[in-house]
Parts: structure tokens; sequence; C-alpha cells
């Protein structure tokens, strides 16, 4: 294939996947598999590693992610985005209609929107082309989220139809409660606490360095606001619905999740409505939005400092319930954490029973000043998680015993601890504590580690209560035999439990590191670290500085690295399943070499053929590493124009060979 070829097929791939990516996402109406998108897809990503002077910014491939951003950069909003007046009642609607009515002369039309909870965002498009996405910030300016933003599927990246030439929509980025649930149960398996809310969740992950975690996660957005294209429509309703047919995911208005009325009793059937109803949305709202239709009236109304006068934000009461608490108990995680549960006296709360709260730690009950027996307000934590929110005071009685965090293990009796700087305590006896025990074993055989078919749960409990296991090296020592004699045990799933354990020998070697339990050592952790340093042993013996060099990895989770390695107890285990053959390494994919091992790298500045994390993956399937910052210790700098002039003098004074980009593809070439 030419180089006229190539261009022409990658322009109609794109096209292509963004059509079939809006009529998935955004449509709910797929034409083709997902088998087949995702082929269509990795033809595309071929083409671009071929002919790289023709991948767009903009090009499907871009949507899993796996930019990395140190730093958001800020930008000054072209149109301020300005927070809404709230309201809370009937009245304080009608008062805000007697004071635009002042204002206009003409009747009032009105349009009734869901106000999503989540993240407000403002993306700018410039011939049809997404070219930035920025946080609300103080309404002023607000922080550059682009490489996050296209990985959300829903927005899309290219327009279609008879869009403005240079606009900017707004709308709200959210955690679809599917995907936050399930992210909450990966974190559980982990051993992870737990994420409080989809809101303040979705925040966190528009503002990742690793665009890739971002598009993993799966964040969804609705757009609902067109600046600088009210030519296009004499008003809101009318532009929204006009700008779905450039290809945006605007809220639907045969959902009722957008409506037109002339009166306040249309805007509270609104709402009322949705109050109702909110419970059975897939995303989590918090009120409805009222805005004033036409523009011409919403310029004559204007704004304050704070708001808009033609827009009001009607807010939903949190769900609250009085209950008792009748006891606290405490949960052992398989990392040891304790955790504090507040037993209820079961009550009705948002359609479900709640009989149960978690309390977090020591500091929380604490700042509640919990007693036994008080009657405490009880809400859902972000509509989903149950939490104690306060006490009524009122209603305790003199008797009533102070809530007092426990000093010892509730399963073993280990005296706990409690790290600097951390707000949970642990029991520190790994080997001794039953649900630690049991729990680091149940993470080892998880779908996402190990995935041993015909091993779950209640077999591990019984395994380990009858002591034919102690620890997961210990699976491998498992006979036919053994596992027979287990009671209810029979022939047939013994059979599938030894073969399901001898089939996880082939597994990968970042599943087995993600699975040894690793404390902060997630899915995505263990496969940067196996990329890294290739197999266990360099892992192993890495020191702090070659571990926080590598991307992504921090202090935090360097120490902890560190810690499980200078464990004796750690290194006969991982010695042990060394032993009876798992994957300690990663297997050579074609086109890597060993040509830059004992090398590291400082890569810095903009480059012609290649983007920096492109020459970085060249590096380390070589055989080399990449390091953040130059010192005595690095062997080469790759210099691209506008590397910074500090750098460049640095390398110079520890005389480092310097190599442009030309210079460095001989090498790996040679």
């Amino acid at each position: 294939m030419n180089k006229n070829e190539a261009k022409a097929e990658i322009e109609r791939l794109s096209k292509e996947l963004n059509r079939h990516n809006h009529l998935y996402y955004v449509e709910s109406n797929p034409e083709i598999s997902d088998y087949d998108f995702d082929m269509m897809l990795k033809q595309l990503q071929e083409l671009e590693e071929k002919f790289p002077e023709f991948a767009s910014d903009l090009s499907p491939t871009k949507r899993v992610g796996g930019d990395i951003t140190k730093k958001f950069e800020s930008v000054v909003h072209k149109y301020a985005m300005l927070s809404l007046s709230n309201s809370y009642s009937k009245d304080e609607i009608e008062e805000w209609v007697v004071r635009a009515k002042k204002l206009v002369e003409d009747d009032l039309e009105y349009v009734c929107e869901l106000k999503y909870d989540g993240v407000a965002i403002g993306i700018q498009y410039v011939d049809g082309k997404l070219v930035q996405a920025v946080t609300r910030g103080d309404g002023t300016q607000g922080e550059n989220v682009t490489s996050n933003v296209k990985t959300i599927r829903t927005i899309p990246l290219q327009l279609t139809g008879d869009y403005p030439q240079d606009f900017e929509i707004r709308g709200e980025i959210f955690f679809p409660l599917k995907n936050f649930l399930a992210l909450n149960e990966k974190r559980r398996e982990e051993g992870e606490q737990e994420f409080a809310n989809p809101r303040n969740t979705a925040s966190g992950t528009l503002k990742m360095q690793d665009s890739k975690v971002v598009a993993e996660r799966g964040l969804d957005c609705y757009l609902y606001g067109i600046y600088g294209a009210s030519n296009r429509a004499d008003g809101h309703f009318e532009l929204v619905n006009k700008a779905a047919d450039w290809g945006f995911k605007v809220p639907p208005h045969k959902e009722r999740f957008i409506e037109k009325t002339n009166s306040v009793e249309g805007v509270m059937e609104f709402i009322n409505y949705w109050d109702e109803k909110r419970k059975e949305l897939p995303f989590e709202i918090d009120g409805v939005v009222i805005k004033v239709n036409n523009y011409d009236q919403q310029e004559i109304l204007g704004f304050t400092a704070k708001s808009p006068r033609w827009a009001i934000a009607y807010k939903f009461k949190a769900e609250r319930v009085e209950t008792i608490l009748e006891e606290v108990t405490y949960q052992v995680g398989r990392t040891g954490a304790i955790t504090p549960v507040a037993n209820l006296q079961p009550v009705q709360l948002g359609g479900t029973t709640v009989k149960r709260a978690s309390l977090h730690n020591q500091d929380q009950i604490e700042k509640l000043d919990l007693h036994l027996g008080d009657s405490v307000y009880v809400e859902k934590g972000g509509e989903i998680i149950p939490k104690i929110v306060g006490v009524n005071f009122d209603a305790r009685t003199q008797t009533s015993e102070v809530v007092t965090f426990i000093n010892e293990c509730p399963e073993c009796n280990t005296p706990l601890i409690r790290r600097e700087g951390e707000a949970q305590h642990y029991c520190p006896n790994e080997l001794g504590c039953p649900p630690q025990v049991k729990g680091k074993i149940e993470h080892f055989i998880s779908r996402k580690a190990m995935n041993i078919d015909g091993l779950g749960a209640e077999t591990v409990d019984a395994l380990v209560e009858v002591g034919l296991i102690e620890n997961y090296a210990d699976l491998y020592t498992l006979t036919f035999e053994k596992v027979v004699s287990l009671e209810r045990m029979a022939d047939k799933s013994a059979n599938n439990l030894i073969a399901g354990i001898e089939a996880s020998k082939a597994i990968p070697f970042e599943r087995v590191l993600f699975g040894l339990g690793i404390r902060f050592v997630g899915e995505t952790v263990a496969k940067k670290l196996a990329k890294a340093f290739k197999n266990i042993d360099e892992l192993a013996k890495a020191d702090f500085d070659t571990l926080i060099a590598v991307d992504e990895i921090g202090d935090k989770i360097a120490m902890s690295i560190q810690a499980f390695f200078w464990e004796d107890r750690n290194k006969e285990l991982v010695a042990r399943l060394k032993e009876y053959g798992l994957q300690m390494e990663i297997e050579e994919q074609e086109g890597t070499s060993n040509k830059f091992e004992g090398s590291s790298f400082v890569v810095s500045g903009v480059f012609e053929n290649f983007s920096r994390n492109e020459l970085k993956a060249l590096i380390e399937s070589n055989g080399g590493k990449n390091v953040g910052s130059i010192s005595s210790k690095t062997s080469y700098v790759v210099a691209g124009d506008k590397m910074g002039p500090s750098k460049l003098q640095k390398a110079n004074d520890l005389g480092i060979r310097i190599l442009s980009e030309a210079e460095f593809i001989e090498m790996l070439n040679a």
C-alpha cells in the first residue's frame, strides 16, 4: 500500500468507525458486532502505526486513551460558566417567574431539563472538530482536560451536518451507576477503599493523568447548552434538538429528559414526575433546571454577578430517614483494613431496606459522637451507599454508651496498628487472621487475576478450614485425592478444580503480579510494572528511585512494593509459584529486543515522526527504561524541538549523550 492509498484508507476507516461509534453509544442502534468494530479499529491502528503522518489527533483510536498529562493547564472561559440560583419549592419558582416577567413584556416559555449530578464541561468545536474541553473551575477559568474527554465515546470527535464553524457546547459528564458499582466491586476485590459516590468519582476520574484509565472507567455525558450559535434557532429547546443532528448526545425529548411548557404548573408537573422517577434512572440527578427558552428574552433578562436571571435550579431534597443504631461491628478486609459497620434497626430508604451503613473509620465515629441506641439520620450517599449523616441528640438517653473504636482484631485478637497519615486501622497478622488468609486466596483466584475455574469462595473456606491450604501457593500442591475428600465435593467438580489450577499456570505475568495482592497494585498498575520490569526478579530488586521512575508509580505504591518483597514469607511464596511453573516474566512480542538493556532514557521536547509516548514505547520494547528526570545515571537524552534549556544544560554538564530523533531511530535500527 502506497502513501496515497494509506491516507485514503485511514480517512475511510475513521469516518466509518465514527459512524458506528455514534450508532452504538448515542443512538443505541448498532449495525455491526463488537468483534467487527474491534477488527476495524485494529486495522486503523496498524495503518496509523505504519503511516504516523496521517494519524489524526481525532482518530477513533484515541478513544482508548494512553496520553499522560502531568499538569492540566488553566484556560479562561470565552463564555463565563456561572452557577445557577437554587430553589426548593413551588413558591420560589413562582417568585422567579414574577421577577422575570417584570423585565420581559411578552409571554414566557420555559424549558425544563434534568439536573445531572456530575462535572460541568465546556467543549469547543472548530470546523466540526473537537478542539478543547475545559472544566467549570471557578466559572471564569477551568482546566484543560481534552485528552481525557476524547475517551468518552458519546462525545463526538468529528461532527456531521450543518454545524456552526466555531462554537462551544456545554453539558455534564457523569458516572453511569452500573459502571460506578462495577468499579467499586473491583476496588473491593483489590482490597482498596470504595469510592463514596458517582459524582466525586467522575470528577476525580476526569483529572487523572493517564487517559487510558479514564477510558476504562466508562464515563458518559449529555450535552445541552450551545454558545456562539444562537443564530441557528430562536430558542434553547430548538437548538439543543438541532445539535443532535450534528452528532451530539443530547437529552432525549421522548424520555422527558427535556420538555417545554408555558406555565408554572407545567414546570411543577415536570419536577414532581422526576422527583419520583429519578430512582429508575441509570445515572444520578439532584434536581431540575428551568430556563427561559427564547434567546432574545434571555438577553433581556441578563445576569447577576453570580448567575443568569433566565435560569434557576430546583433541588430535590435528599431522602433521609431516622432509625436506631443497635450495634457497631467490624469487618476485616484481605489487606487487614478494619471497617466499622453501623447495624441499624431496619428502615425503608430509596426503595430498599437499609440495615447497615459504613462508618469508614475511627475519625468518622468520633466526628458523629455516636452512642449505642442513638436515633440516627441516614441518607443514601450518592443515592447508592447508605451513610449516617447525623444524630438526633434530643432522643439520646443519659445511660447510652459511647461507641469506642476497638483496639484488637475482631477475628484473631491481634493488636491493631494505624500507619502515619492513614485513616484506617489494620490487623498486621497477615498469616494467621482468617479473613486475610481467605481474602488473599480469593483475590488470587479472582477473574481478573488467575481466574481458576471450579474454585470459589465457599471452596476456599472449606480448603482453609480443613487445613489443606494456608496461602495461595498451597493451591498448587492440591491433588484430586485431597480435594475429593471435601464434604459435598463430587468427582467431576474435583477434576474441574484440579484442571483449573493447572490451566492457571499459563496466565500472563501481569495477572499473576496482580494476583499476588501487593497493596495498591491493582490491575492497571500491575500491567505497568510488568511492562517496565519484564520479570518478577527485576521487580523484586528494584530500588525506590527505579520504581517511581515508572509512569504512574508514586511514592505510596513504590514503598508498598518494596515492603512486600522485603518480607521473607512473601519471597518464599513467589519462589514457590515460580517452581510450580507460573508465568513470572512477560512474553517477548514481535518487534522487541534487548538492545537497550541496561540503558535509561529521558525523552523531552516535540518530535516530527513520533509522539513522546511512542518513543518511550520503543525504548521499553527494546529493553530500555524511561526515567522522568536527568541524573548521573541517565544513559541518553532523546531531544526534540522546544526541549527545556535547563534540561539541555544539565545533560551537557553531566556529559550525557544527547540524541536527535533521527539519531535515536538510527540507533534503534542498527
